[in-house]
């Protein structure tokens, strides 16, 4: 007898918290699998899934979604995943996060970053979340640049780190949130102190 294929569920109906982190770690390595970061050496899956251990280590956020969204938050501007495929496998939770996060890239580079900010600030919190935690990794990681290159990637980090930090203020009373925040201005102000 042919073996049935599992039944896909939605993550808001799973009751199994490391079931979803796995299955999204999973799909993010598939997604990403011939991808590398723009050193051209690290694999593309290392962006992500330090983006989730930054929400879990460092801003101590244990939420399921937020993790998924944070494993998944390029899988639909780097890949050739779509909403409905996230929207099938994880659920409408995991998926809209994950289209907040995404850039318009038809949009004029202006008009696409403008539209990409005031999707976030109107979005759920915890894609505010995952964006604290994508730039303060992409902080982390200007030392992996050439060093020729480092100083204007480290400027470039820096308005990112500020644009996040500008759009999530909104939530700066929740104590999650300001965890966030505060963390990503301390990684700042070290790496601005060991600059000097």
């Amino acid at each position: 007898m042919p073996k049935q294929p599992k039944a896909k569920r939605p993550a808001s109906l799973s009751t199994d918290r490391r079931e979803l982190f796995q299955e999204a770690t999973a799909f993010a390595a598939r997604a990403h699998r011939h991808q590398l970061r723009k050193d051209g050496r690290t694999p593309y899956i290392s962006h992500v899934t330090r983006v989730a251990l930054t929400l879990t280590q460092v801003f101590r956020c244990d939420d399921p979604i937020a993790l998924a969204a944070a494993l998944l938050h390029d899988t639909i501007e780097d890949t050739t995943t779509d909403y409905d495929d996230l929207h099938e496998r994880f659920g409408k939770e995991v998926a809209d996060a994950v289209a907040a996060l995404t850039k318009n890239m038809t949009l004029p580079e202006k008009e696409r970053e403008e539209e990409y900010h005031d999707r976030i600030a109107r979005a759920d919190w915890r894609v505010r979340l995952v964006k604290l935690a994508d730039v303060y990794d992409n902080y982390c990681d200007v030392d992996s640049w050439p060093k020729d290159k480092q100083a204007k990637q480290r400027r470039k980090a820096y308005e990112k780190c500020e644009e996040a930090i500008k759009v999530a203020r909104t939530d700066a009373k929740d104590p999650l949130m300001a965890t966030a925040i505060q963390a990503v201005e301390r990684l700042i102000a070290a790496n601005r102190k060991r600059a000097s």
